[in-house]
């Protein structure tokens, strides 16, 4: 999934994770494989916090920061990407992405139905097919 979104050429401000062992894994596997040298945060209040109470984290960021990389929990995070989009995602799988958009100043203007999907990928539609680019870089490492 790094390699994806190093293909992509995404590269978060932040990354803001829960406390538990394997989400700081999995973020700090995904931080390492952008090469991301910026703040990583691991916050006990995302430890399987309620979608309202991982908007609200967000809402209070810094308005410098134009893109920040959550990893968390299931339901809640499959809650929160459906709360702040039109769409309907039934359940984002384990290492699971969704980018969102949002058309905002400043984070504490975040809202419900407010952001549009960029993307939305997860492993298994790399089972079958993986594009060259992406295989490049997982034998480069």
């Amino acid at each position: 999934m790094g390699s994806y979104l190093k293909l992509r050429g995404i590269l978060p401000d932040l990354v803001l994770a829960s406390c538990s062992l394997r989400t700081q894994e999995t973020a700090d596997g995904l931080a390492d494989k952008l090469e991301f040298e910026g703040p990583r945060h691991y916050l006990q209040e995302l430890y399987l916090a309620q979608p309202e109470t991982l908007k609200e984290t967000l809402m209070l960021e810094e308005n410098h920061l134009e893109s920040i990389l959550v990893v968390s929990h299931n339901p809640q995070v499959t809650d929160l990407a459906n709360m702040l989009t039109e769409e309907h995602i039934s359940k984002i799988p384990a290492l699971g992405i969704v980018a969102i958009n949002f058309d905002i100043d400043e984070w504490s203007e975040l809202e419900e139905a407010q952001g549009e999907i960029d993307f939305f990928i997860f492993p298994k539609q790399f089972k079958y097919y993986m594009p060259k680019q992406i295989r490049a870089t997982l034998e480069l490492s």
